[in-house]
């Protein structure tokens, strides 16, 4: 019903903003011997400043015809290959509402013509088999935009609130600069670091996959792809931002960037520091510091299909803990204060290209939770309500470097150097209360931990690529040494309380699990790998591909508990363990591709075989308590098929089988009982996990009358699945286990529908995805299959009437059906509404306001919870100085004090509802001043006088 409301808002909006009486323009394209000028691109633009008004395209007997426009003068301007644009001024008259313009003939281009050519051929957009150009100065935005309020202009561009980007209703892969990853692959940084008065044209296309590229073989994977290209006065010189903001509650924040590049160098400097929860870099300045190398095909050294078991994990759970450098795409959870800065360095030229960086960042957060669960058991269930407070602290120091070198035309080479030192502290107390049916307290638990610890980690990788003299045959060589070391120590405290009450109480039975213990735990993971890759052309549309892949990793744990309610602090020996593991991975593989005229499809079989070996004592140099040696082999097929079926039509299809090896943390085979309630053991006699998985899709796009659709199917089958199975007793103590497990599956679709209601002023999209999946997991030996169909319908409207107001709207309803077999009282059904709209609104004297509001409604009525969030934010600014360079800006975050962090969620056999305290209502003043390092003329405005 939501959702109906919504778009029957979005069909008033459209209709009561582009309603008209009624005035169109036709006519007839010939050339001088009067032949029909088929599928001519035809451009209404505006008189004053050539704006785009709409387009069509020509029928095929030469005929355009411009429906319901506004009754205005306008300049008529068509293009065709060979020919002498046309462009003409067609004054309105009220008394003709019918405008038929005739025959109208275009010349061909001849010598003397071409000076009159280079004036006038610059088309609004222009199309060119799968490729979309625009012309940036048709499409205005208000003065200090980024190429991201571009882009929101561009007929077939869509642009979401977290700032992804859609291309004729694909998702953008990457973003270039001048054809040259200066801002790398993530396209939604990219677009937020250029000012859109940089760029001269934006173009839109499918673009072949790198390694395409690299062996010269098409493997029918595209990524679409978008442009930017550069006026020449800011191919040169530098540009950089600087803003300082100060705040109601004493929130404050200053940031500034700087950058300078040339045609070979890029040289960045970015640094921050805020307490309104931006931990890392924003969006608009990750990309801009990282640069041109940021993410290179090149770097991965894995070569072939299905490389499960050949990834090294570098951090557990905590993105802090990675080589990454941390960014944040909105404000974080609880209350922060945050520190960072860096410099980069790229080198670029058609030989060799060199990136490196340093950056440091410090967060010191405090965060605030409440949590309701219910946890259902075979025969009974009862609740929980916790409160806890968290305060954490990190401190990082990273470094980067890559160099390519082409040494000649057929032989290159890649290094690739990341490294990481950083300290962490975390403190958290929390207070959780048992509830039984009856809601009576039969117990209360007390929790204190904390750590304290230091991390270490370095990834290497060479790679060696040779080109044969032969076409397509390429051969290719890696190398790669990983380390993370982790050394912390930490206190763990728990006290239980038990009530009487009338009902259900799980008694302990005087066993009361209180601890209070020092945990000392060291952790070093080692990994070299290597591989081998060599491709034959069989015939100009045949071709074989041959691969070998070796790993090894080692990880040594060693973990001790000293228990401290004793005076003499003694060590627990059957809580501590010694553990030295290691995990052998060998592959050899092979395919065949078949590739010809938009047809690809590819045949390959892989051998693999994954050895698990491994000691445990309860300490270093003591004797060994437990032993594991098991291999494990797969066959592991895998086909691939994409087919263009031209006039931009795709149809693609995959089938594959993956064996990967379990995760380090759950082989351990330590006793971890930081909550003595809720205790979890590794298991070291993990089997490796097998998914096979296909998936199937279709898309199009027309790229005159931009309408899209895309729809997929994909499914995934898992054998030896690792799961937790859970063992818990009378008392309510749980005994968390990883275990293998076969039959859990997963099926999702997804479906959209993109259209324009007026071309360059309204257009939509309509879609829905679902998720349906099937987990499988123990309870005290009984299985309890666990079933979840989440269901997703979503519309969106974009409106950009006129150069000074822009709305984009967007909705959506979402359903999770969770059902368990154990017991159908355990089944759950949530609710997750959204609603959000963004506009901008250029007034008087060069005064702009913005508004983004967001509602999220969540709701379980199991739980009777209820959430409803609408946050909305404002702000006004001014751009100031007769160069344009500075903003002053108001801004109100929050406006109706409602931002809570809410997450729902249900998995196993628990389901939860997590309330996060976070930053909400503030007002704050801020300054930005943009220096571009070159003169920069802007048009006048409308309102500028």
């Amino acid at each position: 019903m939501k959702l109906r409301l919504l778009l029957l808002f979005f069909a008033l909006s459209t209709f009561t903003v582009f309603s008209q009486n009624g005035y169109s323009i036709k006519g007839s394209l010939i050339d001088n011997e009067n032949a029909p000028l088929s599928f001519t691109s035809v451009f209404l633009l505006t008189p004053s400043d050539s704006s785009l008004v709409t387009f069509v395209r020509a029928d095929a007997d030469g005929n355009f015809i411009f429906k319901n426009v506004k009754k205005q003068d306008y300049l008529i301007k068509a293009t065709f290959l060979g020919f002498v644009p046309m462009q003409e001024l067609i004054k309105f008259d009220a008394a003709n509402l019918n405008r038929d313009l005739g025959k109208i003939t275009l010349k061909p281009i001849q010598k003397e013509l071409f000076e009159v050519v280079v004036r006038t051929a610059k088309a609004p957009i222009n199309i060119k088999g799968d490729t979309v150009e625009y012309d940036a100065s048709k499409f205005k935005v208000p003065p200090g935009s980024t190429v991201e309020d571009l882009l929101r202009k561009l007929p077939g561009v869509q642009i979401d609130a977290d700032g992804n980007i859609k291309a004729q209703g694909e998702e953008v892969k990457k973003v270039t600069v001048d054809g040259k990853r200066f801002f790398g692959d993530d396209p939604k940084l990219a677009t937020k670091n250029l000012p859109a008065e940089a760029i001269t044209k934006v173009q839109v296309f499918n673009d072949k996959s790198e390694q395409s590229k690299l062996t010269g073989i098409d493997d029918g994977k595209k990524e679409k792809t978008v442009n930017l290209e550069l006026k020449e006065e800011f191919k040169k010189g530098g540009f950089g931002k600087g803003t300082i903001g100060a705040g109601t509650d004493e929130r404050v924040m200053a940031k500034a960037n700087y950058n300078k590049f040339d045609s070979k160098n890029q040289f960045n400097v970015v640094g921050f520091g805020n307490n309104i929860n931006q931990s890392g870099l924003s969006n608009n300045d990750y990309q801009d510091f990282r640069g041109s190398q940021s993410y290179n095909w090149n770097d991965n050294a894995d070569f072939g299909f299905s490389q499960g078991g050949m990834r090294f994990i570098y951090w557990d759970d905590n993105e802090e803990e990675g080589l990454e450098l941390p960014r944040s795409w909105g404000p974080g959870q609880g209350l922060s204060k945050n520190f960072a800065g860096g410099i980069n360095y790229n080198y670029d030229t058609k030989k060799t290209k060199v990136s490196s960086n340093y950056f440091f960042n410090q967060t010191t957060q405090n965060l605030d939770q409440t949590v309701n669960a219910q946890t259902f058991l075979p025969t009974s269930n009862y609740f929980n309500n916790e409160i806890s407070q968290n305060r954490n602290f990190s401190e990082n120091h990273r470094l980067s470097f890559r160099f390519e070198k082409q040494i000649d035309s057929l032989n290159t080479l890649v290094l690739n150097v990341n490294g990481k030192v950083g300290t962490r502290s975390q403190q958290s107390n929390s207070s959780k209360e048992f509830l039984n049916t009856s809601s009576e307290k039969f117990r209360n638990q007390v929790s204190e931990n904390g750590f304290e610890g230091d991390n270490f980690i370095l990834s290497t990788a060479l790679i060696y690529r040779h080109k044969f003299m032969k076409k397509g045959r390429n051969f290719a060589l890696s190398g790669t040494y990983n380390v993370n070391n982790n050394d912390q120590e930490g206190i763990q405290k728990s006290n239980i309380e038990e009530f009487k009450v009338t009902g259900e109480s799980f008694p302990l039975f005087g066993r009361i699990p209180n601890i209070n213990q020092n945990v000392g735990a060291f952790t070093n993971t080692e990994e070299i790998k290597s591989s081998v890759l060599f491709i034959e052309p069989l015939s100009k549309k045949f071709f074989l591909e041959t691969f070998y892949n070796f790993g090894n990793t080692n990880q040594l744990v060693d973990r001790d508990v000293f228990d401290l309610f004793s005076d003499s602090k003694p060590r627990v020996d059957s809580l501590s363990r010694y553990f030295d593991n290691t995990i052998t991975n060998n592959r050899l593989g092979s395919s065949l591709r078949y590739s010809n005229k938009g047809f690809n499809i590819a045949f390959g079989m892989a051998a693999q075989r994954i050895s698990l070996d491994g000691i445990l004592s309860n300490d270093q140099g003591k004797p060994t308590i437990g032993q594991i040696s098991n291999s494990y082999d797969a066959l592991l097929p895998n086909i691939s098929v994409n087919f263009d079926l031209k006039n931009n039509k795709y149809l693609y299809g995959s089938y594959e089988v993956g064996m990967e090896a379990p995760k380090i943390r759950d082989l351990q085979p330590f006793t971890d009982n930081s909550n003595p309630l809720f205790i979890k053991v590794g298991n070291p006699s993990l089997k490796p996990t097998t998914n096979q998985g296909g998936s199937l899709g279709f898309g199009m796009y027309n790229p005159v009358s931009f309408i899209n659709i895309w729809t997929n199917v994909g499914y995934n089958y898992y054998k030896n699945q690792v799961i937790y199975n859970q063992q818990i007793n009378s008392s309510l103590i749980t005994t968390l286990t990883p275990e293998n497990i076969t039959g859990g599956d997963n099926f999702n679709y997804s479906v959209n529908f993109g259209f324009p209601i007026k071309k360059t002023k309204a257009s939509a999209s309509v879609g829905t995805y679902s998720n349906m999946g099937k987990n499988l997991i123990y309870i005290n030996n009984q299985l309890n299959e666990n079933k979840n169909n989440n269901v997703n319908l979503n519309a969106r409207l974009d409106l950009t009437p006129v150069d000074w107001f822009s709305l984009f709207l967007s909705g959506s309803t979402g359903i999770n059906n969770a059902k368990y077999s154990l017991s159908s009282s355990q089944d759950q059904k949530f609710f997750n509404n959204t609603v959000r709209a963004n506009m901008v609104l250029q007034m008087p004297k060069s005064v702009f306001l913005t508004a983004d509001f967001n509602y999220n409604q969540y709701k379980n009525t199991k739980l009777g919870f209820d959430q409803k969030l609408p946050i909305l934010n404002l702000s006004t600014y001014k751009v100031v100085g007769k160069a344009k360079k500075s903003e002053i800006r108001l801004s109100l975050y929050d406006a109706f004090k409602k931002n809570v962090g809410v997450r729902q969620s249900a998995f196993q056999n628990i389901i939860q509802s997590t309330v996060s305290q976070t930053l909400s209502r503030y007002f704050m003043v801020s300054y930005t001043y943009n220096m571009r390092g070159v003169a920069a003329s802007v048009k006048k405005s409308r309102w500028e006088n």
